[in-house]
């Protein structure tokens, strides 16, 4: 009886998460959200330079912060808090001009510099 309990509320959750992130869905309108977006990928960190045109980075966001998970063996971006900088687009706190994580329904842009690590991200869903 448990595992059928079980079975029930996974699926439940299933199907919140599948119909929660259509591709037209702003990740800011949502507390849980995933989505893929595809394009350009890079990470350069010391003598590892990863450089793909065919990468993907999946967003998923849980309350207030958002996980960045790429494709080609790039190290993942976790945790991290966004505001709302305008109607088009959410920043990551403390973005800047020199290093930002941009996102919203169709584009995410991440030009993010920490502790001489660089990940860059140019992709649309």
């Amino acid at each position: 009886m448990k595992n059928l309990l079980k079975l029930f509320l996974l699926s439940i959750f299933a199907l919140f998460v599948f119909t929660a992130c259509s591709n037209d869905d702003d990740p800011a309108d949502n507390d849980l959200f995933v989505g893929t977006y595809n394009g350009a990928v890079s990470y350069i960190s010391g003598d590892t330079n990863i450089n793909s045109n065919v990468g993907n980075v999946r967003v998923v966001k849980v309350g207030n912060k958002y996980n960045f998970i790429f494709s080609n063996n790039i190290p993942n971006i976790t945790g991290v808090e966004f505001i709302k900088e305008d109607a088009n687009y959410s920043i990551n706190v403390g973005g800047s001009d020199l290093s930002y994580i941009r996102i919203n329904a169709n584009t995410l842009k991440i030009l993010y510099v920490v502790d001489g690590k660089t990940w860059r991200a140019d992709a649309t869903r």
